[in-house]
């Protein structure tokens, strides 16, 4: 069985005779969690809509564990869940019958896969109270329930933690995680908060103006952009001999930064000591990912 579970190829969406989208592609991996990120209007959401078959591309293919979504479309989208904006819940009966009553327009789901799915998002204790009286967080759950129902290979979430206090943030985040690394399920996670998605996911997608700009691991996307911060004395040396040896960033009253360099840091470091500058402090830092995604959009703010 192929490890690639999703797989984009030259997708393209016009409208009128504007470009949404333009030839995107990529692959989703088996067991990992991929993060997708774009700024207000990059066309992260109408790419998303293209994913889960509410919208049809303009061109290009979408493979769902090797099954085409345009030529096969009931058998590719069995293979996916997906909770795109808030789950569709009925609040007056409980979850349990909310589920039954999803179940139903799904062929071979039985009650011990359902009381599986119970297990799986952990409401057991809840499971037989009304949606009404649950958090957000526990409707949240419910939600990735119901799109569990069908055993999916592929499971997109648009936003699981929008409006969840800190402490429900870590849980989802943890429950994300366990979906992928316990179930062996691709995770595709659409999300504004940054920090979250630096910490969930294993890839990561940038989106800006209909393009994904960088596809990258989250470790090999700030590492590229890892910076070296020199606190010298005399500073004004400092900079000068470094600006020779190395391109120097930025630099203020108290400190230098440059390009971060393990190979050359230690010979940098004497460099400086043989013209006589002091090397008070050398620290290593690498960037969050929110100062990456605005350099590579340019500055523009996510959704």
């Amino acid at each position: 069985m192929s490890d690639v579970t999703l797989s984009v190829r030259g997708l393209r969406k016009v409208i009128g005779r504007r470009v949404i989208i333009k030839d995107l592609s990529f692959e989703l991996t088996r067991g990992e969690v991929f993060g997708f990120l774009g700024p207000n209007g990059a066309g992260k959401t109408t790419t998303i809509r293209m994913l889960v078959g509410l919208i049809k591309p303009t061109a290009g293919t979408i493979r769902i564990c090797g099954l085409d979504i345009a030529r096969q479309f009931t058998k590719a989208m069995s293979r996916m869940g997906c909770i795109v904006e808030n789950p569709e819940l009925y609040p007056f009966l409980s979850g349990m019958d909310n589920l039954r009553h999803f179940a139903v327009m799904l062929r071979g789901i039985t009650r011990e896969r359902i009381d599986e799915v119970v297990r799986l998002v952990g409401l057991e204790e809840r499971i037989g109270d009304k949606v009404g009286t649950y958090s957000l967080g526990m409707r949240q759950r419910l939600g990735i329930a119901q799109a569990l129902l069908g055993k999916p290979d592929v499971l997109i979430l648009d936003e699981p933690t929008n409006g969840l206090d800190p402490s429900g943030i870590r849980e989802m985040r943890a429950f994300i995680r366990s979906l992928a690394e316990k179930e062996g399920l691709t995770v595709l996670v659409s999300s504004h908060l940054l920090h979250e998605i630096q910490l969930m996911c294993d890839r990561v997608a940038i989106m800006a103006k209909g393009e994904i700009i960088r596809v990258d691991t989250v470790q090999e996307l700030l590492a590229s952009e890892e910076r070296m911060v020199w606190r010298l004395r005399p500073l004004p040396l400092g900079r000068l001999i470094l600006s020779d040896l190395t391109e120097v960033l930025s630099a203020d009253e108290v400190t230098v930064t440059t390009v971060y360099s393990e190979r050359h840091a230690g010979e940098w470091s004497r460099r400086l000591i043989e013209a006589g500058v002091s090397v008070m402090e050398m620290n290593r830092k690498l960037p969050a990912l929110e100062d990456l995604f605005l350099e590579l959009t340019g500055g523009e703010s996510i959704d």
